[in-house]
């Protein structure tokens, strides 16, 4: 068999690193990655201006993603004490997923055809 063609062996030691596995753990829950594609394109957003750039993901769930990224320092939630106004939007770590998402952008424009 040629070098080419020899499958690889496992490796023994390999295990995934646990700071990746937390990377993973946040931006492969869904709805995470179609958040902060708005908040990196669109800038700060109002809840009902979310809700409407992320339409099948209902409010509750939404809620939910919003309070696990702040958690996790990706977005921050603004209120503005003169009135009731609360927007959400990116930290300087959240700014920092760019590259990702622009990665993740080519790969999808590479191996999926367009949706009608």
């Amino acid at each position: 068999m040629s070098e080419a063609l020899k499958v690889s062996e496992p490796v023994d030691n390999f295990s995934l690193c646990p700071k990746f596995s937390r990377t993973f753990s946040v931006l492969g829950q869904k709805w995470n990655g179609l958040i902060i594609e708005v908040l990196l394109n669109e800038g700060s957003q109002r809840f009902k201006d979310l809700a409407h750039n992320v339409p099948k993901c209902s409010d509750r769930v939404l809620v939910e993603r919003l309070k696990n990224l702040e958690t996790e320092g990706i977005v921050n939630r603004l209120t503005h004490p003169s009135s009731s106004l609360i927007e959400y939007q990116l930290t300087q770590k959240g700014e920092a997923l760019r590259p990702v998402m622009n990665a993740v952008h080519e790969f999808a424009d590479c191996w999926y055809a367009t949706e009608k």
